[in-house]
């Protein structure tokens, strides 16, 4: 499968270095190497990003295209997810949604979004592939803390046929090590990107 649709990508977007959003990518990317497998890990806050102007200039090109796409680098970022056959997102929770970067990152998919809509056959004939979503926030309370990033999520994928196998929401980590010093999310995420990669490729049995 990598020959065909690229390698695993584990997207870290939380603006912070080294934090509990970084130490998740890793523990799901240790748990594809465990397995055997490879996994390409993205920091986003590495990448220029420039936001959706709303301007709908995409409608008037005849590839669909963004014009910002020359002016920063969110191209090979969505090039991974035309590629990629599996997909780990992990993102902190900022005032009950996700970080203006990332925010950034999924408007800017509007140009994609809106080619899936006139059945563009590219977008359209890309495989359904799995997503697994790890969400952190500092804040312990709130019902529906994650609610709107989850859903913010879906769509943003379903542009790109991922579909969420899976989610997973911390809170209460709020310095750069909580996540790092929880054995049990360690352990949880280590071990999802293991059944992840293992799903990929399932084992011959024998007759």
């Amino acid at each position: 499968m990598d020959d065909i649709y690229g390698v695993p990508a584990a997207f870290s977007c939380s603006p912070r270095a080294g934090g509990n959003s970084d130490h998740a990518a890793e523990c799901f990317r240790s748990g594809i190497r465990q397995a055997g497998g490879k996994c390409r890990l993205y920091f986003l806050r590495h990448f220029n990003i420039h936001p959706c102007l709303g301007c709908h200039r995409c409608l008037q090109d005849p590839h669909g295209d963004c014009f910002l796409t020359d002016m920063d680098q969110s191209a090979p970022l969505f090039q991974v997810l035309l590629s990629a056959p599996l997909l780990f997102i992990s993102a902190p929770i900022y005032f009950y949604h996700l970080p203006a970067q990332f925010k950034a990152w999924i408007d800017r998919s509007q140009s994609y979004y809106l080619r899936r809509e006139k059945k563009d056959q590219a977008l359209l004939e890309l495989p359904q592939r799995p997503a697994v979503i790890n969400l952190v926030a500092g804040r312990k309370q709130g019902k529906k803390l994650f609610d709107g990033a989850m859903l913010t999520l879906k769509y943003f994928l379903w542009t790109f046929n991922f579909a969420i196998q899976d989610q997973f929401s911390f809170r209460g980590l709020d310095a750069p090590e909580d996540l790092q010093a929880d054995h049990d999310a360690v352990e949880s995420l280590t071990i999802a990107g293991t059944h992840a990669w293992k799903a990929l490729h399932p084992a011959t049995r024998p007759y």
